[in-house]
């Protein structure tokens, strides 16, 4: 319902080609690391082709013939833009784009992935490209986070190496995303990525923070930087000071992590 009846659509209504997300380890927050190495990386997920293209069908249901067709799609269009945002974003951090593939099982897209993002790379000579196949990203990730910068993917390896990104942040309750369309004035959206759980709706215990996290992202968009800024600044505070919800460490409720944010911002 969430899904193909709210999200999806909206993304490839207004062509939301990336989806953002970033992950870091702030100060305070326990890390399911032993040593709690640095986690600071950012990802572009290819946010409305893809796995996700909805393309495909059922036929023959409920017989010992039936079958199932998932049809995973990637223009040069859709790959490219992506790859080229990626090499932006970071341009302004570290300069490592890894691009996550399964070029040596696939045979179609993912090749046509790896050759456009050795195309784009030839145009930014201060970023380095990494292409590295999506088992072993999934590897590097917990043994050696700190070796990531920008990472992209395609909408179903996106979507699995930010969930593991999650953990490694703090947990799904800390994750903010941030899709958009850059360029276009198309309208983003900006959410929490763990969605509305229902399984802990109404009993306060929810984590705030990647809601407010979130906001951060849209500030930023919206070309508000310093309330961006101030935004984030009161997160990392109550982050470190606390109150902090369960899931982090704390005993706090929802509402008391968000009373004290708002009060770090007005201070």
């Amino acid at each position: 319902m969430t899904l193909w009846g709210l999200l999806l659509p909206l993304r490839q209504g207004l062509d939301l080609w990336a989806n953002v997300r970033p992950a870091r380890l702030l100060d305070g927050v326990p890390s399911r690391l032993e040593g709690r190495p640095p986690v600071d990386m950012l990802f572009v997920r290819e946010n409305t082709e893809g796995e996700y293209s909805g393309i495909g069908g059922r036929a023959h249901t409920g017989l010992e013939l039936e079958v199932g067709i998932e049809t995973s799609v990637f223009t040069r269009a859709g790959v490219t833009r992506v790859i080229s945002y990626a090499f932006e974003l970071a341009e302004a951090r570290r300069g490592v784009v890894t691009s996550a593939t399964k070029s040596n099982a696939s045979r179609y897209g993912y090749v046509l992935w790896d050759e456009i993002a050795e195309e784009i790379a030839a145009q930014h000579p201060g970023v380095r490209l990494e292409r590295v196949l999506v088992d072993a990203l999934a590897a590097r990730m917990v043994s050696d986070p700190s070796s990531l910068d920008v990472v992209v993917a395609s909408n179903l390896f996106g979507d699995v190496l930010t969930d593991i990104a999650a953990v490694l942040q703090g947990g799904m309750g800390m994750a903010a995303s941030a899709s958009v369309s850059p360029g276009s004035g198309t309208t983003p959206i900006f959410e929490p990525v763990h969605g509305s759980a229902p399984d802990i709706a109404g009993k306060g215990i929810a984590n705030p923070m990647g809601a407010i996290w979130s906001a951060v992202l849209m500030l930023d968009e919206l070309g508000e930087h310093d309330a961006s800024g101030r935004l984030m600044g009161a997160l990392e505070s109550v982050c470190r000071e606390g109150p902090r919800t369960r899931d982090i460490g704390g005993e706090a409720s929802t509402s008391q992590v968000g009373d004290a944010v708002a009060r770090r911002v007005t201070a």
